[in-house]
């Protein structure tokens, strides 16, 4: 199992919080925004006298809600073409338990959610990256580049949008394209749409269930968590139309059971009371997202374009490990006593080498302490890359007079 490239270098933040540091989490995508009160509401007022085992689909209620939640995009679903599950987590692993077996490939844009790279290796499949670049924005290459790396094991394509790592919100012919591949090479589409709300500047998430030419191979993995502020109620959804996909995504369920009951009551007012708090958090997360993109734009050396969704951005940096640089700012560098921890992005890759001078930033925090993490980050790095031209002057010093 690969080990988490956001939490790997945590013991390093706490180290400079015992040094009394305080450490500005740009990491992780943990929501600060609060958890709707509706939510705690409904858990608080579950009477029922035995917390017993639930239906292993999740309950009809919550099953029922969804339906009526994905009417509002105009994608029509019976309760039957829903299952719930533990996080999305899981929604995942079962998805790519149910469509390949050991040893089959996944095609993948890369960067991608960290976490896959676990979840395939549960699963025991191989994932297949495709590769975009930060210049061109993230978004798909030709087709061409994308049907080279397909072969009789590759049964499925992952696909994010609005994308975590890079904040790319796919067009509707980039989702076409990914459609129309998946019916000339036989393909599953497991489509990861946990930020469908969160696109900016007017776009609309178009969902895999939109395109109606894959409805048989069209598979939707979800969670709460983000659009709920609600991370630790491991409440996902898996949306097929496919029978024998779901039948065999049941299996699953059965076998852990059932997903955790008080957090789905609470899921169901969660998404019944949605037009209440939606719509102004994803104001904030596009304000976050200017703050973020125009301190980037300050700062000499870091290059971004700008996010269209979710709440992240892959940044290129000048320097040769973005990973060191990550250390360094948690072990070496603070300002006015505080410094920054990132994600590197190399753990975002599949391909060797790729994303080392990357990383992710999660604009999670509150627009002042966004603005002044930026600011540390800036000067950080700028300390960082003068640490770097001393060290390469002194060693090509040491090699003259070697000489």
């Amino acid at each position: 199992m690969p080990a988490s490239p956001i939490r790997k270098l945590v013991p390093y933040a706490d180290e400079a919080k015992r040094r009394g540091i305080r450490v500005y989490h740009l990491n992780i995508g943990q929501p600060d925004i609060e958890t709707p009160r509706e939510i705690y509401e409904a858990i608080r007022g579950y009477q029922q006298e035995v917390l017993d085992y639930g239906p292993s689909g999740g309950l009809a209620d919550l099953r029922f809600t969804l339906v009526d939640y994905f009417s509002r995009y105009g994608i029509e679903l019976e309760v039957d073409h829903i299952w719930i599950t533990t996080g999305g987590s899981e929604a995942i692993v079962f998805s790519l338990m149910a469509t390949c077996d050991l040893g089959d490939e996944v095609l993948i844009p890369e960067p991608f959610y960290a976490n896959y790279k676990g979840f395939a290796e549960m699963a025991g499949v191989n994932l297949v990256p495709i590769t975009t670049l930060v210049e061109q924005g993230f978004h798909l290459p030709p087709r061409e580049e994308i049907v080279e790396k397909i072969n009789p094991r590759t049964k499925a394509f992952i696909i994010c949008s609005p994308n975590n790592p890079t904040g790319t919100v796919y067009t509707r012919e980039e989702m076409e394209l990914v459609a129309q591949v998946a019916l000339e090479y036989d393909l599953f589409v497991l489509s990861d749409e946990v930020y469908r709300e969160f696109a900016f500047d007017g776009r609309s998430q178009v969902s895999i269930l939109h395109l109606s030419d894959v409805k048989d191979r069209a598979v939707v993995m979800d969670s709460i968590s983000k659009r709920f502020s609600a991370c630790g109620a491991r409440v996902g959804f898996l949306v097929s139309r496919n029978r024998e996909f779901m039948d065999s995504v049941l299996k699953f369920g059965q076998a852990r059971l059932c997903p955790p009951t008080l957090e789905q009551i609470g899921a169901i007012a969660g998404f019944k009371a949605m037009d209440r708090f939606i719509p102004q958090m994803v104001k904030e997360y596009e304000r976050r997202r200017d703050v973020v993109y125009e301190e980037i734009g300050r700062i000499e050396g870091a290059f971004t374009q700008i996010p269209e969704g979710a709440f992240y951005t892959v940044v290129k940096l000048l320097v040769e490990d973005a990973e060191d640089f990550t250390r360094w700012m948690l072990s070496e560098f603070s300002k006015d006593g505080k410094t920054t921890m990132v994600a590197p992005a190399e753990g975002f890759y599949a391909t060797p080498g790729k994303g080392k001078d990357e990383v992710r930033i999660a604009f999670v925090l509150k627009e002042e302490d966004l603005r002044d993490a930026m600011r540390i980050f800036g000067e950080g790095l700028h300390a960082y890359r003068e640490r770097q031209r001393e060290r390469r002057g002194s060693e090509s010093s040491e090699l003259v007079g070697a000489e």
